[in-house]
């Protein structure tokens, strides 16, 4: 506590802002939390998945927040006011950062922290606001929709801000807030879980993981720790794989293809029959809820690829008047694609969704 007491003398010597200081608890009924975060311990909720956030309406001149990150490579974004967004990178250990002062403490404010990137990084724990002349002001109504996405590195947003002309893995260039998941939802001012991981693929992914193999958890890294999925249950599933199938099936010696597959790759009827499971392990846990399996918009739906077909014989197959496909066009360009190009695939998404579902 002794830093933090220097941190707020020292924002009262450079903002005028003399503090008295309101300490809100992670269990506050005031705070809205959105993801698939785990409340073992109530006053220090743990985050892992993209998208997963933490938000507060307050008045008040100045607002820090006290994060524990396991491995200090994480990010997060710091959203005032639904406008103001810019990152913060998260150091090892417990630390209080400041997320915005010099506000007019008048007025009131809405401050959310929503991750940025991936959990192999490790997950944060979050113990508290800090408010300087203000209080907490009664939650915002709960958002009426709800979108789960299931994907891989372009749902994730994998170098969606590199623009050095590389494709790079740094975290400091991944931002799923600018994905088109997250443009998507924002549209429909819907709440979001983005059960993503990059290189992940229904029978094969780059790493070992495969999406039938953590689709149900609550922390991605322990196989014994499951998501109960009747907490919340979404208006809308987007389900946006196979783009490293499409690729690690055509690579016979890479490591992940010798483990799922051993020497033979799998047949299109194999590759149908996969995908086709997974769409209805969520349809088993989410009976009524509207399926959009989509496709792209990297090489997997470029022209000639067979991989639209698989999709759309699979959901084919289920039967099911209430799962659809989307293939988002094909962007031509090395790399991932980047924030103009995940506001086209958001552009597109929407007004399939317009279109198509009732909900």
């Amino acid at each position: 506590m002794k830093n933090i007491s220097i941190l707020l003398l020292l924002i009262a010597l450079i903002t005028g802002c003399q503090p008295s200081i309101v300490k809100v608890e992670p269990s506050n009924s005031e705070l809205s939390y959105v993801g698939r975060i785990n409340f073992e311990n109530p006053n220090s909720p743990e985050l892992y998945w993209s998208a997963s956030s933490v938000s507060m309406n307050f008045k008040g001149c100045c607002i820090s927040a006290t994060l524990t990150d396991q491995n200090g490579e994480n990010y997060y974004n710091v959203v005032i006011d639904g406008q103001a967004e810019y990152p913060i990178k998260l150091d090892k250990g417990a630390k209080t950062y400041v997320l915005a002062d010099s506000l007019d403490s008048s007025k009131a404010h809405s401050i959310t922290l929503v991750k940025r990137n991936e959990w192999p990084t490790g997950s944060t724990q979050f113990n508290g606001f800090i408010i300087e002349n203000g209080k907490v002001l009664k939650a915002s109504p709960k958002k009426e929709k709800f979108i789960e996405f299931y994907g891989n590195s372009i749902t994730a947003g994998y170098a969606i801000e590199d623009n050095t002309g590389g494709d790079s893995p740094d975290s400091t260039f991944t931002n799923n807030y600018k994905t088109y998941a997250a443009l998507t939802a924002r549209h429909f001012n819907a709440d979001i879980h983005c059960t993503v991981r990059s290189g992940i693929g229904i029978q094969v992914s780059w790493d070992r993981p495969i999406m039938p193999e953590i689709y149900n958890r609550l922390n991605p890294l322990d196989s014994l720790s499951i998501w109960d999925f009747s907490q919340k249950i979404p208006n809308l599933v987007v389900i946006n794989l196979m783009q490293n199938d499409s690729w690690l099936v055509k690579l016979p010696n890479n490591d992940q293809f010798k483990y799922r597959f051993g020497n033979e790759a799998p047949s299109p009827v194999k590759i149908i029959d996969a995908y086709a499971k997974f769409v209805s392990s969520i349809r088993e846990v989410y009976p009524n809820t509207p399926i959009v399996c989509a496709l792209g918009s990297m090489s997997a739906t470029e022209e000639g690829s067979p991989w639209p077909g698989y999709v759309q014989q699979a959901v084919d197959s289920l039967d099911d008047s209430n799962i659809y496909t989307h293939v988002f066009p094909y962007i031509n360009k090395s790399g991932h694609p980047r924030v103009d190009d995940n506001k086209k695939m958001a552009a597109s998404l929407i007004s399939f969704i317009d279109e198509n579902i009732k909900w």
